[in-house]
């Protein structure tokens, strides 16, 4: 009798919640780098084991065939030097531009303030497909085809609003006595921002700068229109038009390949920058 009750206690004294939630944890990370590892095992099968019936989940047989096919068959390394140059690019414009904005936003008394915020709200929701046929029109008006510019001009504009909402919640966080106390000591507005707030809020700007950095590399449509000549093609439009050796083969291999080599960047960016970004988040969650 005495040995079922202390059974019983010891069951009813079982932490169920620390036994399911790294298996939880283990099960989402699984779901979510399902796909990764896929296309990473399919840039390295060999041609029958991608085709083969039943499916080869785990190949036995490896080639880098597919990663040297990038860049014998095409000029792929190209590729990825223009997506740089343009989400670089796009991404310092709108520091330049977003952190100024914000910085007045949230400490400078202006006019319709709350109105301006409101527009730049509705920017960042509007769904940007639907600028197409507009900037489609601009492209055509300017001469802008096939000029890195059609794709810098509407990336920076895009992400503009984004990085402005986004510092100017990490503007608000520093305490205003420290202005106070630069404009004392002689600084003006541009030397505050550059020289104390904007140091300050480097995990915001790194955060920020990744986000539109990301989105302007991982851009399609703009990219395919606005761009036809071979030799500035991005990472994106490069890797849908890739082609087999016959018009019914679809390159699985080269695709998984090409896939691969264009998250690679996004994937040392976010780890390089991995401590401002959890300082950035942590900051941005004890703001909200």
């Amino acid at each position: 009798m005495a040995i079922a009750q202390s059974r019983s206690q010891a069951k009813a004294g079982i932490n169920w919640r620390a036994i399911w939630l790294p298996i939880a944890v283990v099960l989402v990370v699984i779901f979510f780098l399902a796909p990764v590892l896929w296309q990473v095992l399919t840039s390295v099968k060999v041609n029958e084991d991608i085709s083969a019936v039943p499916t080869v989940y785990f190949p036995t047989r490896f080639t880098f065939e597919h990663y040297a096919s990038l860049f014998t068959r095409r000029p792929f390394g190209l590729y990825i030097l223009n997506s740089a140059f343009v989400s670089i690019t796009s991404t310092l414009l709108c520091l330049a531009f977003g952190a100024p904005a914000a910085y007045v936003l949230a400490r400078l008394r202006l006019v319709g303030k709350e109105v301006i915020l409101a527009i730049v709200l509705i920017v960042t929701l509007f769904p940007t497909v639907l600028l197409f046929l507009g900037l489609l029109e601009i492209v055509q008006v300017t001469n802008l085809a096939n000029n890195f510019l059609a794709l810098i001009i509407p990336y920076t504009a895009i992400n503009l609003p984004l990085t402005i909402l986004v510092m100017r919640s990490f503007f608000q966080q520093l305490p205003k006595d420290l202005e106070d106390s630069a404009r004392v000591d002689g600084y003006n507005t541009f030397q505050l921002l550059w020289k104390i707030l904007l140091p300050m809020t480097l995990p915001a700007l790194v955060t920020t700068g990744i986000l539109t950095f990301i989105a302007a590399w991982n851009e399609f449509i703009f990219a395919l229109t606005f761009i036809s000549r071979e030799s500035m093609k991005t990472i994106p439009v490069a890797t849908a038009q890739l082609s087999g050796a016959s018009v019914f083969e679809i390159p699985y291999g080269p695709i998984a390949a090409a896939t691969i080599l264009g998250t690679l960047p996004l994937i040392l960016l976010v780890l390089f920058f991995q401590r401002k970004i959890v300082q950035g988040l942590t900051a941005g969650a004890v703001k909200g």
